[in-house]
C-alpha cells in the first residue's frame, strides 16, 4: 500500500500537470553543500557585476529552511515558453523569447497561488511559500537536484525531453514528500554554447561571468554599456538567446500553449527603423505587461543606440 508520503507526492504532481506545468520534481529541503563554495567563488571573482543583491542573504540562498520555517520539501516546476515563431531576425533588433508576451512573474505566480489552494483542499493544512524568480532561491540547482534536468555549460537547466526554454518556479513547503534525485549530465564534450557566445561570457563548465553576459548588459546594468562590447551584441537589445539557440537539446523544444505568452502583434511587425524611432507611447503599448518594462524605455533606447555607436 502506498505510504502517505507517496500519496501526497502523487497528488502534488497531478496538480502540477493540471495547472499546465510540464515537469515537476521534488527535493528534500536542506543546505546546498556543493553549491556553497561555488557561489562564494563566483561572487569573489565579481561575476555578478553590479548585481549587488546577489551578495545578500548568502545563507538563505543556500538553505531554504532559513527562508521558510519548518520547510521539508522543495517542489520544482518547469513552465514552457518556447514560441511558435522566433521573432529574432538577423537584420533587426532582438529580444529574448521569454519576453515576447505577458511578464511571466504574473502568469506563473497566479498558477502557484492556485497550486497552494489546491494543496490545502486535497491534502490539508500545508504551510509554505511560492517563488518564481523571486527571493534568494537557487532555482536551477534545486530543479537539477529534483531530477528535472542538469546544469549545462551555459549554467542553464537542460531537460532531456524538451531543452531549456522554460521558466522555473518553486513551492517550499512544510510537507514531507518523496524525493526524485538528480540525473546525469548529458552535455558530453559539446561546447556549442561556449563557442557561440560573442562576449565570451561562459568562462568555465557551468560558470558564466554575468558581467559579460548580454542579458546582464541589456537588462541589469544601469550604467552606459562598456565600449569593450561594441560590435559584439549581435543586435540583442533585451536579453539574449544565443547559447540556448545553438544548444542541440533545444531541437526537442515544442511551442507553448500559453495564451498570455503570445507576442503583441505590433512586436511581430517591428523592423529596425521602428525600433529606432520608438516613442515612449509606442513602448508602453507594445510592452504594456511585458518583462521588457524592467529595462524601461530609456534602457531599451540606450541599448539600441549602443548598437549604432
Amino acid at each position: 500500500m502506498a505510504s502517505l508520503k507517496e500519496k501526497n507526492t502523487k497528488t502534488i504532481k497531478s496538480i502540477a500537470s493540471d495547472l499546465g506545468f510540464d515537469f515537476c520534481g521534488v527535493s528534500k529541503a536542506g543546505f546546498l553543500e556543493k553549491e556553497a563554495p561555488k557561489l562564494e567563488n563566483w561572487l569573489k571573482k565579481g561575476y555578478h557585476g553590479k548585481m549587488h543583491y546577489m551578495e545578500n542573504h548568502f545563507d538563505k540562498r543556500l538553505d531554504p529552511t532559513k527562508l521558510v520555517e519548518g520547510a521539508k520539501s522543495v517542489v520544482s516546476l518547469m513552465y514552457n515558453y518556447y514560441p511558435k515563431q522566433d521573432l529574432a531576425k538577423s537584420d533587426s533588433y532582438k529580444i529574448a523569447k521569454y519576453a515576447y508576451g505577458k511578464d511571466y512573474h504574473f502568469v506563473i505566480k497566479d498558477k502557484l497561488k492556485d497550486f497552494m489552494k489546491r494543496i490545502q483542499e486535497e491534502i490539508g493544512e500545508v504551510g509554505g511559500r511560492i517563488f518564481v524568480d523571486s527571493a534568494p532561491v537557487m532555482e536551477r540547482q534545486w530543479a537539477a537536484k529534483s531530477g528535472l534536468g542538469w546544469l549545462g555549460k551555459n549554467s542553464l537547466l537542460l531537460n532531456k525531453q524538451r531543452g531549456s526554454f522554460y521558466f522555473l518556479a518553486e513551492l517550499i513547503i512544510d510537507l514531507e514528500l518523496e524525493e526524485d534525485g538528480s540525473m546525469q549530465d548529458y552535455c558530453g564534450t559539446c561546447t556549442k554554447c561556449v563557442d557561440a557566445c560573442p562576449t565570451d561570457a561562459i568562462v568555465g563548465d557551468g560558470v558564466v561571468d554575468g558581467s559579460k553576459c548580454i542579458s546582464y548588459l541589456t537588462i541589469e546594468l544601469k550604467d552606459d554599456l562598456p565600449t569593450e562590447f561594441s560590435g559584439k551584441m549581435e543586435n540583442w537589445v533585451f536579453g539574449c538567446d544565443i547559447c540556448q539557440d545553438v544548444c542541440p537539446w533545444n531541437r526537442f523544444s515544442k511551442s507553448h500553449q500559453e495564451e498570455a505568452f503570445q507576442p503583441n502583434p505590433l512586436l511581430k511587425e517591428m523592423d529596425k527603423q521602428g525600433w529606432q524611432e520608438m516613442t515612449q507611447e509606442v513602448f508602453n503599448e507594445v510592452f504594456r505587461k511585458s518583462a521588457v518594462k524592467r529595462t524601461k524605455y530609456s534602457g531599451l533606447m540606450r541599448n539600441i543606440n549602443h548598437m549604432n555607436s
